[in-house]
C-alpha cells in the first residue's frame, strides 16, 4: 500500500493520532501526507511533541495536542504551538511524560486505567479529574489514570517485510506503547525487505504483522530527524527552523511548500552527508 492510500483510508479527519518517534524515526513523511490531503480536526498525542506537531498545527490539521512537552528538540520551545495557543487556535491537554506513558500502557494492555503514585497532587490533573483507587492488597490509596486509545498511530522504522512485520533499532521512547495502544497502525519504513531477512533477526522485530494496518516504503521518511545507523539528524535544519518559524509569513510558505511537495525535497549532497555522518565513529570527548 502506498503512503497516500494509507493516510486516505486510515487517518480520517477528527482522529486521535499518536505520533511515534523519540528523537529518531519521527514519521515526517506521514505527517506531510496528512497536510497534503487536507485532513483536519486531529488530536495529536505523544509524551514530547517535536516540530512535526508544528507542521500539523500550522497547516490546520491539528486542533488539540495531548503532551508532556512541546518544542524543537535540543533547541527550545515551539514558536508555532505557542502562537496557536495564545490565539486560541490550539487546545493543550498537558500531562507529565510518565502520566501519558501510563495512559498508553493501560490502553495497550486493554485496561481502563492504571494506578500510580504520581499525579496525586499538583496542576497536572488527569483527564476526567483526579480520582483515587485503593489497593485491595495493601489498602494504599493510589491515583488512577485513564487509558488513552488513539484511533491510529504513525510509526517510522528501519525496515519491514511486505506482510507488515516491522523492525527497528536504537531508542524507541514511547513509540511501542503508543502503537500497541492504537486501534490502527500506519508504518513507513526506509526499506521493504524479503520476509527471510526479518526471520533471520527476530529480535529486532518491534511490531508483528497482525498489529499493522499498513506499511509503506518511504526512504528518508523520518527526515529531518534521524534513523539509527542509516542517516544522521539534520541539525542545520532544526537550528534554522528555530529562527525561521518565529515569522508567521515564513510558516505560511512552509505549509504551502509541504502541500506541493517542495518542503520534503532533500538535496542529494545533503542526503549523502547525513548518511555518511550516521556511519562515522563517535567523536572523542
Amino acid at each position: 500500500m502506498s503512503l497516500e492510500q494509507a493516510i486516505r483510508g486510515l487517518v480520517p479527519s477528527g482522529s486521535l493520532v499518536f505520533v511515534g518517534g523519540f528523537g529518531q524515526c519521527v514519521p515526517f513523511a506521514a505527517g506531510r501526507e496528512i497536510v497534503r490531503q487536507g485532513v483536519t480536526g486531529l488530536t495529536l498525542c505523544r509524551t514530547g511533541a517535536d516540530i512535526l506537531f508544528d507542521l500539523l498545527v500550522a497547516a490546520g490539521a491539528a486542533k488539540e495536542i495531548v503532551v508532556g512537552w512541546f518544542g524543537n528538540p535540543g533547541i527550545g520551545i515551539s514558536h508555532i504551538c505557542r502562537r496557536a495557543l495564545a490565539e486560541d487556535r490550539l487546545r493543550l491537554r498537558e500531562t507529565s511524560n510518565f502520566g501519558l506513558l501510563l495512559r498508553l500502557e493501560a490502553a495497550a494492555m486493554g485496561l481502563p486505567f492504571l494506578p500510580t503514585h504520581v499525579l496525586a497532587e499538583g496542576d497536572l490533573v488527569p483527564d476526567g479529574g483526579r480520582r483515587s483507587v485503593v489497593c485491595p492488597f495493601t489498602g494504599l490509596e493510589l491515583t488512577a489514570v485513564p487509558a488513552l486509545v488513539p484511533d491510529v498511530a504513525l510509526v517510522h522504522a528501519h525496515r519491514a517485510d511486505p506482510l507488515g512485520n516491522v523492525q527497528s533499532s536504537g531508542i524507541l521512547g514511547d513509540t511501542l506503547a503508543g502503537a500497541r495502544a492504537a486501534r490502527r497502525i500506519v508504518v513507513t519504513v526506509e526499506k521493504i525487505v524479503d520476509p527471510a531477512e526479518i526471520r533471520a533477526d527476530p529480535g529486532s522485530t518491534i511490531l508483528p504483522a497482525h498489529l499493522v494496518s499498513a506499511v509503506a516504503e518511504v526512504p528518508f521518511g523520518a527526515w529531518p530527524s534521524y534513523v539509527d545507523g542509516v542517516y544522521d539528524r539534520d541539525d542545520d535544519y532544526y537550528r534554522a527552523f528555530d529562527r525561521l518559524s518565529r515569522d508567521p509569513a515564513w510558516v505560511d510558505n512552509w505549509v504551502q511548500d509541504t502541500r506541493t511537495g517542495v518542503a520534503e525535497v532533500v538535496a542529494p549532497a545533503r542526503k549523502a552527508a547525513l548518511v555518511q555522518a550516521a556511519h562515522e565513529p563517535p567523536h572523542a570527548a
